[in-house]
């Protein structure tokens, strides 16, 4: 979803200022990947169609996450984290982004519905939850490939600030 100028200079400011925007550094501390994330309500999330979220339970939101291309589960390994932070993760994508939409299916993630962006754009709904009597070992496997390129020295998330 980062294209046409998207998003832009200003957005990633905000972000940082608000302290919500992370990169995933490798082993040899090169930025590997950026997302958003922070915990707490997102208004483009109140309405939902064709669908509902899973929970009403207070949630983690994950945008703009971006990969280097330089290696496999980078994506992958950044929602990890998110859900180590905060367990109920709600997080969207545009239709035509099959590549996101195939690694929330495969992370395990339920498609929800449809939401609205404040634009008016349509994006693909997804939730994410934690059961705290019976973990999902899937988490665990989430972003091996990543971890197996970095040596097994797991990845760092450093909050921009």
């Amino acid at each position: 979803q980062w294209v046409d100028g998207y998003p832009k200079k200003e957005l990633l400011v905000e972000d940082i200022g608000r302290e919500h925007s992370y990169v995933c550094l490798d082993e040899d501390n090169g930025i590997a990947g950026t997302f958003y994330f922070r915990v707490g309500e997102e208004p483009t999330y109140l309405n939902i169609f064709e669908g509902s979220w899973l929970n009403d339970d207070p949630y983690g939101v994950i945008h703009r996450i971006a990969s280097s291309g330089k290696h496999k589960g980078v994506a992958a390994t950044c929602i990890s984290w998110c859900l180590e932070k905060c367990g109920n993760i709600r997080i969207d994508t545009h239709r035509d982004n099959k590549v996101m939409q195939n690694i929330l299916q495969k992370l395990g993630f339920s498609y929800c519905g449809i939401i609205y962006l404040e634009n008016g754009a349509e994006r693909l709904a997804y939730q994410y939850t934690i059961n705290p009597a019976t973990p999902d070992k899937k988490i665990n496997k989430i972003g091996s490939t990543f971890l197996k390129e970095a040596r097994n020295t797991p990845p760092k998330m450093i909050q921009l600030l």
